[in-house]
């Protein structure tokens, strides 16, 4: 770990004591969102300290135009960026004539809490201002998980030692800026200022993708709790801002506070020249109902998600913080209610990476929402790839591949690729097997077929054609190769045969043509419609399947491992154990060149396809392999302990399986790669839940019935979950010695426990 400061509790993120160096990680770690926009964890007040102001709108994005050096044909005109939306949360303070800037007062009792199970942010510190005025600040704020478009902020001042005069000055402001901009330029262009009584609007739309958004506030003003009706002194006003001001006469230890309800209403969701009258009616809403009963819907809508979602552990309390935290946030940024959003990598937390869309969310979000929500959540994310097969194809087609062949991209808003190094846009093509096995997954986790007649077949066969057209046959080894290619592993660029890509595009081949088959002999109808369209045809296929079965696999006699890719060997294999801890993390002191020469693995590759596979597999090739590849794996990407510690508990390891539990859990929270001021890792967050549901829990599903071989680290003393496996509710206990189950359902679910059937009727407890 890197930092230590986050105080351990079972339910909140706490930090205590103010400290200018933590205020960007703590902006990350104390960010807040409702799935359907989100923020940083910035100060209302001023702040002259380095900070990084960060608000988001899901779904809206900017084309930033590529900057590099050269250019090579097919390359991506544009990075998308996750723009920093108009500012709705500020409040300029003043207090005896004094602006209240923590950077320039002596702080003393500060303290943080975001509380995870009810879903919101506080604040509280007492500050003495350079003109000797001592206060007491308590803010609380949330994003409404009822209300969507509406955030909400309680700001409350206390004079300590004397009288004082507090002027609070809110405003909305959509002059923003990102600080990635390629270009330095802004994103949003501001079309229309309107403010009336307490109420303001700036309306902007972003440049080249004309997403409108209005931006709005409303401001009551209280002392000692009774609203002082009061409006604001005077309005200024530019074309991209408002800002009020409210002055207030607050005798010693009497409380003024402002209520600041915003947010944002979209085109996405409403008429472009409807905006006011919808935030409007947002605002009316709010104040009808008033914050205490806002904040009452905002407890209950966090304890419905927890009732179904949440992790328990027994006797660790790091444990538990660190699993409640990731499940927090990806319900956060994610909530399965809008089929045209998707799961970004930092969510509403950070700019970096930028697009919606990586491969993460078939790989590691969908088996967290399938468990967790109802199916349709996990059907929606892979409706978002069916939506945009027509993108993909267009992606191949920018390559030189042709006949409906389809590469989805490594990263997107819209389905076209938007990532702008080489090395990741042409070469990281894996990602098309991570969709394909989505589909798998889903079709073997909730038993409903019915979505690959109707949409999945169409994206397989695409992604089918490709890989035949990007393997090549050799006439030097007899088989087919994949050249030019960088695995999950992403410190290889442009090796050969990477056994992961190798592998899983040989299944994806594989299990294309058997879904031709099965909707055929099923579905005929359909499969008639899908034949039709993508013109495909009986010694297409026989192409297909001859590439799949002539794949080359690399291979170590010697080591008797896969290897990563063909030269793996040639490299120097110092183990990550013999390298000098004041060289880690590599990304951050090492060239790229000397990385790419290295034998360090950034995350599990050909442990990512023994993951995937497990079946395929024995027990003893993954041991060995494991031990093989592991001792040279850095983990410094956030994808890479989840899958480390599913695999060590299986193997038995259980100390090391909760070192790397440890290691995913809290990979944020003690900022283990140096870099959470940057954002969180959102989409390797539902590695963590992985890891104890299927790592410890063991959970699989083979043939229709759920498995489980549980097996808990000896610093529990009990873990608990909840799996929604084909519509009904399984919980399951884990203590030493014995595993509970207790079913919500309307009829009796059979699993496996360690090898043994187990029959568990509904609302009957039963012991293993």
């Amino acid at each position: 770990m890197n930092q230590d400061y986050i105080l351990p509790d079972n339910w909140s993120i706490i930090e205590e004591g103010f400290d200018a160096e933590r205020v960007e990680s703590s902006e990350s770690l104390f960010s807040i969102g409702n799935g359907a926009m989100g923020q940083r964890a910035n100060f209302e007040e001023s702040y002259s300290g380095h900070t990084f102001q960060g608000s988001y709108i899901a779904g809206v994005y900017y084309p930033d135009k590529t900057k590099v050096g050269w250019w090579k044909n097919g390359y991506p005109e544009y990075f998308a960026k996750v723009l920093n939306a108009p500012n709705w949360i500020g409040i300029d303070i003043t207090i005896n004539d004094e602006i209240l800037d923590l950077a320039k007062c002596k702080v003393k009792n500060f303290r943080r809490e975001l509380n995870m199970q009810e879903g919101w942010y506080n604040r509280s510190f007492e500050a003495t201002l350079q003109n000797g005025t001592e206060v007491s600040v308590n803010v609380t704020r949330f994003l409404s998980l009822v209300a969507d478009e509406l955030g909400v902020i309680n700001y409350e001042v206390k004079p300590l030692n004397r009288a004082a005069q507090i002027t609070f000055k809110p405003y909305v402001d959509a002059g923003v800026k990102n600080m990635d901009a390629n270009w330095e330029e802004k994103f949003w262009e501001p079309l229309d200022v309107q403010h009336s009584a307490n109420e303001a609007f700036v309306t902007a739309r972003t440049f080249k993708t004309h997403f409108n958004a209005c931006t709005f506030m409303h401001n009551s003003i209280l002392l000692n709790g009774t609203d002082l009706e009061i409006l604001p002194g005077n309005a200024d006003t530019t074309k991209d801002k408002v800002q009020f001001s409210y002055t207030v006469e607050a005798s010693q230890n009497d409380t003024a506070a402002i209520v600041k309800f915003g947010g944002y209403t979209v085109s996405m969701n409403h008429d472009k020249d409807k905006l006011v009258h919808a935030a409007k009616n947002v605002i009316a809403n709010a104040k009808a109902k008033g914050y205490d009963t806002l904040l009452d819907e905002q407890k209950a809508a966090w304890a419905s998600i927890w009732e179904m979602a949440d992790i328990t552990i027994e006797g660790d309390v790091k444990a538990q913080q660190g699993i409640r935290f990731n499940i927090f946030q990806l319900n956060q940024t994610y909530l399965g209610k809008d089929p045209r959003l998707n799961i970004g990598p930092k969510g509403f937390t950070g700019e970096k990476y930028g697009g919606s869309t990586y491969w993460d969310t078939e790989a590691y979000c969908i088996p967290f929402y399938m468990a967790t929500k109802d199916q349709q959540v996990a059907r929606n994310l892979l409706t978002y790839r069916y939506n945009q097969l027509g993108k993909a194809i267009e992606n191949a087609a920018k390559l030189g591949f042709t006949n409906g062949a389809a590469l989805y991209p490594m990263v997107t808003m819209n389905g076209e690729e938007c990532h702008n190094e080489w090395e990741i846009t042409f070469e990281e093509i894996h990602r098309n097997g991570a969709i394909a096995f989505a589909i798998y997954n889903y079709y073997r986790f909730t038993g409903d077929y019915s979505y690959i007649p109707e949409k999945g077949l169409e994206v397989l066969i695409g992604i089918a054609r490709f890989w035949h057209q990007r393997a090549t046959f050799s006439t030097n080894r007899n088989q087919f190769v994949i050249l030019g290619v960088t695995g999950p592993n992403e410190y290889e660029n442009n090796v050969n045969n990477n056994f992961y890509t190798n592998y899983i595009a040989k299944w994806c081949i594989d299990y294309a043509l058997e879904q031709i088959a099965k909707v055929q002999e099923d579905y005929p109808a359909d499969h008639a419609r899908i034949m039709a369209d993508v013109k495909l045809d009986a010694a297409e296929m026989v192409n297909w399947k001859n590439v799949a079965d002539n794949m080359y696999f690399p291979y170590s006699e010697k080591h008797g491992v896969y290897l990563q890719q063909d030269n793996f060997l040639d490299k120097d294999l110092v183990k990550v154990a013999d390298l000098d801890t004041a060289q880690r993390p590599i990304n951050q002191k090492w060239s790229w060149d000397r990385i790419l020469r290295s034998p360090y693995i950034k995350q599990a590759d050909v442990l990512q396809g023994f993951y995937f596979f497990e079946d395929h597999f024995t027990k003893e090739q993954l041991e060995k392999h494991f031990d093989f590849y592991e001792p040279l794996t850095v983990h410094e990407s956030s994808l890479s302990p989840c899958v480390h510690s599913i695999q060590a508990a299986v193997l038995g390891r259980m100390e090391q399986a909760y070192t790397f539990y440890l290691r995913t859990s809290r990979l944020d929270l003690d900022d283990y790669n140096k870099e959470v001021k940057e954002g969180l890792h959102i989409t390797s967050m539902a590695g963590t839940w992985m890891s104890i549901v299927e790592g410890f829990g063991g959970m699989r599903v083979k043939n229709d019935t759920l498995h489980f071989e549980p097996r808990i680290p000896q610093q529990w003393k009990g873990y608990s979950f909840k799996i929604n496996f084909r519509n009904q509710v399984l919980k399951v206990s884990v203590h030493p010695g014995e595993t509970k189950f207790t079913l919500e359902g309307d009829r009796e679910l059979t699993v496996v426990v360690n090898g043994r059937e187990v029959t568990v009727e509904p609302n009957t407890l039963v012991t293993v």
